[in-house]
């Protein structure tokens, strides 16, 4: 490994073996335990570490592509990097496919610091929209959830009991840059009834058993939090019981029910059409 400077204010490392410690360390970060003990996670794309920046995300290393040498806009985020106390790593393509396991790997990847929002300090207030997703087990489900909930400007995911990781890989590529747009809460089901009880507005679900069309509920202009069940098992009852209404999206034809982030985004659409007046 050696060191050299670009264009940009500060040591950039240049590192071209898989042996690297370094390496080691970003390329655990596809396994949850490794995330969990870094408490980091991997976002891929030039775009997407810029906005995370620009939202005030902490980044803790950046990685980029020889070929990116020169380039205005890597060099850029170089130097904001190293400003705000993060590593900067040159490294070869065969290093950049190792760490995103990816053949045709983006030129520029961020290890950024997780960030929870505490289910205690959710709030809502006036109109706001959150989503509750129970036990969500897929990462592409829960990935477009969140662009979605991005898409149609609601407040935010709540994850309860055991659900995918919002910081694997393919969850934050599925949020093309929402996961950090988006807060997001984690809780069990317990502490999540506890916070319902004080929920200030309308408490929805989609259910087998719903007999309301979700097309034909007035929302009105109070908080909303929307509950989608799990993929193989919807709503538990337990969950199903704290709903103030429980809806059901019509099928006109042979399938009995929608995927997860599809029917969650027919009711977010739905919601925002009806309460958010957008």
């Amino acid at each position: 490994m050696s060191e050299h400077r670009t264009g940009a204010p500060g040591r950039v490392k240049e590192v071209t073996s898989l042996a690297n410690p370094l390496v080691k360390d970003i390329k655990a970060l596809a396994l949850k335990k490794f995330r969990d003990q870094q408490n980091a996670f991997m976002a891929e794309g030039l775009k997407l570490v810029i906005d995370a920046l620009d939202l005030g995300w902490t980044i803790k290393t950046l990685i980029f592509a020889k070929t990116g040498l020169g380039n205005p806009a890597i060099e850029k985020v170089a130097a904001r990097t190293v400003a705000s106390g993060g590593d900067v790593l040159e490294v070869s393509e065969k290093v950049l496919t190792a760490i995103t396991r990816r053949d045709n790997p983006q030129a520029v990847v961020g290890v950024f610091t997780q960030r929870f929002v505490p289910l205690k300090d959710i709030r809502p207030k006036s109109d706001d929209v959150w989503v509750a997703l129970d036990r969500v087990r897929d990462p592409g489900n829960l990935g477009t959830v969140i662009r979605t909930v991005d898409a149609v400007g609601a407040k935010g995911v709540i994850l309860v009991g055991e659900t995918t990781d919002p910081f694997s890989l393919e969850t934050v590529r599925a949020t093309m840059g929402s996961i950090f747009a988006v807060p997001v809460a984690k809780t069990t089901p317990e502490a999540f009834l506890a916070w319902r009880k004080e929920f200030p507005g309308t408490v929805a679900g989609t259910h087998l058993k719903g007999a309301v069309d979700y097309r034909s509920v007035d929302f009105g202009s109070r908080p909303v939090l929307l509950m989608m069940g799990n993929e193989q098992q919807g709503l538990p009852d337990n969950l199903a019981n704290a709903c103030d209404r429980l809806l059901r999206i019509p099928q006109a034809g042979r399938a009995d029910s929608l995927n997860l982030a599809v029917a969650t985004g027919v009711m977010l659409f739905e919601i925002r059409r009806n309460a958010l007046k957008l």
